[in-house]
């Protein structure tokens, strides 16, 4: 085991009386030593109760004769860094939590670990470093929050955010605000919908690393409790037949993962993180690629914020395991092996789909194709993304004038000042890896659209990404970005955008003679934030096309 180099040997003297002096005995330095990576977190919803998680994993450990120590890393909270310079810093922050765990686990010698997360960069950022480390591990998900109740309805947290339009339309009293700010997020838990947190858990069920049905299992349950011990257990085991993810993150086991995403009508985020997760174990999966099992893929889940059921509907119906049953062997390889030891064919053999409503069969998919839809054209040679399953039919061929911005908050102030007519296309730009610097999530100038009423006959493009949250005709990570000469840089007020998601095209109306003219007087803004670490991360981060993973060298 790894841990002897800590524990064995005259010259480890001094190694063992550090371990004595935490508690430990003799007969502990020959068991596994098991690292508990934890991002429980005080101000974060998703992450608030994670001690108690922790300690059942502990529990399961100790009952599998290994050795717990836990240890933490960093989790910010999306929720709150929406709509200011907070968000600069949340895609960023993923690389700082695979790094930090790297850091741990190679100067601490653990044999095997369990990750404990469940939001929107935290998940990811884990499972990088689990592909990275490549050690006999589990990943534990927090589990999704209960929904909120008004009005006889049950609600995820975007729908607070789109209140905000309705009070300045005076649809809504600001009262009425204040009431659903208090019942919306009921308990702990990531958000009550297929966003990012969900949809990242959900793919680390189908990669095969977490335990069958955890992603769906919420937060308050006391199932949540037994699958926390049950990692424990696991772990151990993994560590005493020394099974590896190299072992089960293979080319299979990422195909089902992306097939289940569309199925599911997963966010547009997993465009950047399973790419950077394929890529620390020496896969390259590109948009073409999701775009081809996309096409082929039905869309089988109508789960909020772009369908009507919430993340406790979805468990309710059987969870990962029952949308991977209805999928099949024609779409999925159920030979893919996962940490229980149990092949997908073994685990879908003993599931039912409990509400076919929730979990459509494939022929009656609420879709014929997955979620998301990769858009190319002279605006995007290397690819945008739109959530095609959130856009309504009449916006899905769309052509109309820009209205450009150089950042959110401009974006924001004018369609509340009711500057926004029907028909524009917004261009939200420099908010790129590279430009932002950090990739904001544009969740409130997509919330104030839908808010106002503009969500069904005015669309966005940008070279920033999306909320999980996100609904209506919003395209994302345009590449190249406008920080790296991308096209979306020189375009100007009344240019003509040309969206069309069948035909997988967005292109602009110029000349090259207009292009080069404009190319020649152009030169990029600068950052919006001063700040070491995303000076350093913007100089670093590749393409969004290519996951934005960072550069190896300087």
């Amino acid at each position: 085991m790894r841990s002897s180099t800590l524990v064995n040997g005259l010259d480890r003297a001094g190694m063992r009386a550090h371990l004595n002096a935490i508690g430990l005995i003799s007969r502990e330095f020959s068991q596994p030593f098991i690292g508990i990576v934890n991002s429980w977190n005080e101000m974060h919803p998703g992450h608030a109760h994670l001690q108690r998680l922790s300690q059942e994993v502990k529990n399961g450990v100790r009952m599998a004769g290994g050795v717990p120590f836990e240890f933490n890393t960093i989790a910010v909270c999306d929720g709150l860094a929406q709509g200011h310079v907070g968000m600069c810093f949340s895609l960023p922050s993923r690389e700082i939590i695979a790094d930090s765990i790297e850091v741990m686990v190679e100067a601490q010698r653990y044999d095997g670990l369990v990750f404990i997360g469940g939001c929107d960069k935290i998940v990811p950022g884990m499972l990088m470093a689990l592909a990275r480390l490549n050690l006999p591990a589990v990943f534990l998900p927090a589990g999704p929050m209960l929904p909120g109740r008004y009005q006889g309805r049950e609600l995820a947290i975007y729908e607070v955010r789109e209140a905000v339009g309705k009070v300045h339309k005076g649809e809504m009293t600001e009262e009425g605000l204040a009431e659903l700010e208090e019942i919306i997020c009921p308990s702990y838990g990531s958000c009550a919908m297929m966003g990012t947190a969900n949809t990242m858990s959900c793919v680390a069920e189908g990669l095969g690393l977490a335990l069958p049905g955890s992603s769906t299992t919420h937060a308050v349950f006391s199932r949540k409790l037994r699958e926390a011990k049950q990692s424990g257990l696991e772990v151990v085991r993994l560590v005493q037949e020394n099974i590896r993810p190299s072992e089960i993150l293979t080319e299979k086991s990422f195909h089902n993962a992306l097939r289940l995403s569309m199925a599911l009508g997963g966010s547009s985020n997993l465009l950047l993180h399973i790419p950077a997760i394929a890529h620390e174990v020496g896969i390259t999966l590109t948009a073409d690629d999701i775009e081809l099992i996309s096409r082929s893929t039905p869309h089988l889940c109508d789960i909020k914020p772009s369908g009507r059921y919430v993340m406790k509907d979805l468990d309710e119906a059987g969870g990962v395991p029952a949308v991977m049953k209805e999928l099949g062997n024609e779409l999925l390889y159920l030979d893919a092996p996962t940490v229980n030891g149990r092949s997908w064919g073994e685990i879908v053999s003993t599931v039912a789909n409990k509400n076919p409503q929730v979990i459509r069969t494939r022929d009656n998919a609420v879709h014929e194709h997955g979620s998301l839809a990769i858009l190319k054209g002279n605006l995007a040679p290397e690819g945008a993304v739109v959530k095609q399953t959130a856009v309504a039919p009449s916006m899905r061929r769309h052509r109309g004038p820009a209205r450009v911005f150089d950042s959110q908050e401009e974006a924001v102030e004018t369609i509340l000042a009711g500057r926004i007519s029907p028909g524009d296309v917004l261009v939200i730009r420099y908010e790129g890896p590279k430009g932002g610097p950090g990739m904001r999530e544009l969740l409130a100038v997509t919330s104030v659209l839908m808010g106002m009423g503009l969500g069904e006959n005015t669309a966005l493009i940008t070279d920033g990404r999306f909320s999980g949250a996100t609904r209506g005709p919003c395209v994302g990570h345009v590449a190249p970005e406008a920080a790296a000469g991308g096209l979306i840089a020189i375009l100007q007020d009344g240019d003509m955008i040309n969206i069309d998601i069948p035909g997988r095209e967005l292109n602009v109306d110029l000349s090259m003679e207009v292009i080069k003219e404009r190319f020649e007087k152009w030169s990029p803004k600068m950052p919006k934030v001063n700040s070491s670490y995303l000076s350093r991360y913007s100089r670093l981060v590749e393409s969004v096309a290519r996951g934005a993973v960072l550069k190896k060298e300087w």
